[in-house]
């Protein structure tokens, strides 16, 4: 049974990637792709990638909710790009306006390095080196959260709001605590319900943040030992520059966030915020995976409190 399903899901992977990989060519047609040069990976949440030649990345949204995700995406990461010091995707190609599902796209050229794992940066014993990629974080992070919102063209959602605290707080009693531990239950009563009971805690100046701020999406060079760039802003919107902190706490642990702290003072003021996002982390996960029907996300987040 094993067997048939890898069959199937390899069937499934081919196919699409030649429907991909005519849209290409119908949005392009000077522009001559060969199959062979081409790798599929379906694992993202909202989009497919397909990369071309080692050289390009072409992100197809697989919903129609992804594909007016992708279009915002698009327009911020066009005006975003001249204030940042790190390297973002530089949209080339473009196949939106009118195109369905299937056939609509981005494309740009693929930034060099891979995701910085956490593995990968306890590796690294040289505290210069540490203390210079905190630097190229920290700054990269002071550039983002201080970008004009009045220079941002595209309508972003505004996040990190109590209303949508109370929300989620909401939704993980109805639709997790059936499966978590009582004591996990409890955890998470005290865990919101202390942080929403402040109204300090929603009194923060909104800026633009890239929303997944983590290992996954921090391309890391490790022959020059520098961070080459940040992907991903399909989470971006207007809200609480403490959640991309969280993602470095998450991703990175303490002291490392203390040490991008050094290049944004700021963190200290709200180091409250920070711990109180990080904790939200793996809920938000298995409450993605159980209204979305996605049994992976829901393991993975739903473990640690079963």
């Amino acid at each position: 049974m094993v067997w048939i399903f890898i069959g199937m899901q390899s069937t499934k992977n081919r196919s699409l990637t030649e429907i991909y990989l005519q849209a290409i060519r119908t949005a392009y047609p000077d522009w001559e792709v060969a199959d062979s040069k081409c790798e599929f990976n379906s694992s993202g949440q909202y989009n497919d990638i397909l990369t071309i030649d080692h050289q390009y990345i072409f992100r197809f949204p697989k919903y129609p909710e992804a594909l007016q995700q992708l279009k915002v995406e698009t327009l911020l990461l066009n005006t975003i790009k001249p204030y940042l010091s790190l390297e973002i995707p530089s949209p080339l190609f473009e196949n939106l306006i009118g195109a369905q599902v299937g056939e609509a796209f981005i494309g740009y050229r693929k930034i060099r390095g891979d995701p910085l794992w956490r593995d990968t940066l306890n590796a690294i014993q040289d505290e210069r080196i540490l203390d210079s990629l905190a630097r190229q974080l920290g700054v990269f992070l002071k550039e983002l959260h201080s970008i004009p919102l009045s220079a941002i063209k595209c309508e972003l959602p505004r996040l990190d709001t109590s209303e949508e605290a109370k929300d989620i707080y909401t939704r993980i009693c109805e639709k997790l605590f059936l499966f978590m531990r009582p004591d996990a239950r409890q955890w998470t009563r005290d865990h919101f319900e202390s942080f929403l009971i402040s109204r300090s805690n929603f009194e923060y100046t909104p800026v633009l943040k890239h929303g997944d701020f983590g290992p996954s999406n921090i391309l890391f060079d490790p022959h020059i030992q520098t961070i080459t760039g940040v992907i991903d802003f399909g989470g971006a919107g207007i809200g609480d520059p403490a959640y991309d902190f969280a993602g470095l706490l998450s991703g990175y642990g303490d002291d490392f966030l203390q040490r991008c702290a050094k290049f944004y003072p700021k963190v200290i003021s709200f180091l409250d915020r920070i711990y109180f996002y990080r904790g939200t982390f793996a809920l938000l996960e298995a409450l993605f995976g159980i209204e979305n029907n996605d049994l992976e996300a829901f393991e993975d987040g739903i473990g640690m409190y079963r």
